[in-house]
């Protein structure tokens, strides 16, 4: 036995050995086994390969699915997904890991299926792809129908037959996977591309997405998230008809219609020609028996509103010879009104015009105002040596007042005031 402490006769490895060891030690021990965990961190390269992990309570694994392997599997994998992964076990010696090379993904039983398939009708109901008030009416009487579903099942076959037998109608088929990871791609296009067609080719009136039934795993592409959307953003009404009666998917919530079967949604697509027919025949007879006795009352309706009209007519000629009567004796009585008023606004405006102080001042009288311009109507509104000035017909002069006392009083130039007052200066 070699002491712990004596290494001389180790052997040696260098890095890339040991790393190549432990990579066919992995790979011959793990080189096919179940792992059950739940699905964390995924992420979809460009490339097409998927990443993520497997954890429980107390590990991580890493894992990977190529892109090939990607395409085919049953459903979309998410975060938060309890699967069950078959593949096996490597590691990558450049970047000392390991990982799971997966080859199949289960849903880890009906329970975890269910779990996700909640959460997921719960996100997108809360973005509001289930609301009622989305729902368009499906519409009576289609010119042409759209069908999704697979081009080679009995489900064409049914839905082709039940709306011969009922309604023909022009119908185009967009034959599509229904089940597998690409199914809910293809499905999705499809709804897509019926609402986008060229207006070279008659856009259906309706769309049914159909397929038979089968387990909640068959039946899972109708609940992927790309089929939702589109289906809600389809302007064209839709009539979902998946699985049997008892089977639910999320395009139910989503479709306008929801059929418990594709023969039913064919029923529901279309009304039933005989029936149509009858029912005409029966308003026809209806109309034909009814029809005479409609048109005899009219014609008594009529009569009694002829008469009545004529009345009504001679009532309104003679009230119309009254209102021209009216009309010439009120023209009248305005025409003599306003001679009137005239004949006495021209006497008013003569008094006015001989009332005017103007013509006061023609007679020889004058308008006396102080030097502020305010009319002087008595002799004690005079102050002695103040400026007045004197208003002729002809002009206006100013005055000194001197002298004043009671009713005596004298006027002076203000010029010849000055011309004393430098005189007695001078002397």
């Amino acid at each position: 036995m070699m002491m712990k402490g004596s290494d001389s006769n180790l052997p040696e490895y260098s890095v890339s050995e040991v790393a190549h060891a432990i990579k066919v030690t992995l790979e011959e021990t793990f080189s096919y086994i179940r792992i059950r965990g739940e699905i964390s961190g995924l992420k979809v390269a460009s490339s097409g390969h998927i990443y993520f992990s497997l954890k429980d309570n107390n590990a991580v694994l890493n894992a990977v699915c190529w892109k090939k392997l990607a395409n085919q599997l049953p459903f979309q994998i998410e975060d938060g997904v309890e699967v069950i992964c078959t593949g096996s076990i490597s590691s990558f010696p450049g970047r000392s890991y390991y990982q799971l090379i997966v080859e199949k993904v289960e849903v880890a039983g009906i329970g975890a299926l269910l779990a996700m398939l909640e959460k997921r009708k719960q996100k997108l109901e809360a973005e509001g792809l289930f609301a009622p008030n989305r729902k368009k009416p499906i519409p009576y009487l289609p010119r042409t129908i759209g069908v999704i579903t697979s081009p080679t099942g009995a489900v064409i076959r049914d839905i082709l037959h039940r709306i011969s037998d009922r309604f023909p109608v022009h119908i185009l088929l967009w034959g599509v996977l229904v089940q597998g990871n690409e199914a809910a791609e293809q499905i999705a296009g499809a709804i897509n591309g019926f609402n986008n067609l060229p207006y070279s080719i008659p856009k259906p009136d309706i769309l049914i997405v159909a397929r038979g039934g089968g387990s909640i795993e068959d039946l899972w592409a109708f609940n992927e998230e790309i089929v939702i959307r589109a289906t809600a953003d389809s302007k064209i009404p839709i009539i979902s008809a998946v699985g049997h009666e008892t089977d639910t998917t999320l395009i139910d919530f989503a479709s306008d219609k929801r059929a418990p079967t594709p023969t039913a949604a064919a029923e529901i697509a279309v009304p039933v020609l005989s029936e149509l027919k009858y029912t005409l025949e029966t308003l026809k007879r209806r109309l034909d028996s009814t029809l005479p006795n409609l048109i005899k009352h009219n014609e008594l309706k009529l009569n009694n509103l002829s008469t009545a009209l004529g009345f009504f007519l001679s009532k309104i000629i003679s009230l119309e010879g009254k209102l021209e009567n009216i009309e010439f004796k009120l023209s009248n009585l305005m025409t003599n009104l306003l001679q009137r008023l005239n004949s006495k606004l021209q006497i008013h405006g003569m008094l006015l015009d001989s009332f005017h102080y103007q013509k006061v001042l023609k007679r020889g009288f004058a308008l006396i105002r102080d030097n502020k311009g305010k009319v002087i109507k008595s002799i004690t509104q005079i102050k002695l040596n103040s400026v007045i000035k004197i208003e002729l017909h002809d002009g206006t002069q100013e005055a000194l007042a001197l002298n004043i006392s009671g009713k005596s009083h004298s006027i002076k130039n203000p010029s010849e005031q000055n011309k004393q007052q430098s005189l007695f200066d001078n002397n």
